[in-house]
């Protein structure tokens, strides 16, 4: 199956993949050069880690996004 990625990085999966991730919150790994796309099944285990007291969303956003950044940056360094 192949999809088009939009101007805005966007893409529709396939309805049989969608029935198979049984959920609309997924995660992306990347492994050598293929992307793994795996189900979140529950968005508060994956956030578990921010949640030591309540947080606004956008505090909680934010400091996603940091360590999404240090990932990236991380991985960059790496090659």
């Amino acid at each position: 199956m192949t999809a088009k990625i939009t101007s805005k990085g966007q893409i529709t999966i396939p309805k049989k993949i969608r029935d198979m991730l049984k959920g609309n919150i997924v995660e992306f790994e990347v492994i050598d050069e293929r992307v793994i796309i795996k189900p979140v099944l529950s968005i508060g285990g994956s956030m578990k880690k921010y949640a030591q007291k309540y947080k606004p969303i956008e505090e909680v956003r934010e400091m996603v996004w940091g360590d999404v950044a240090g990932d990236i940056v991380h991985e960059k360094s790496k090659s």
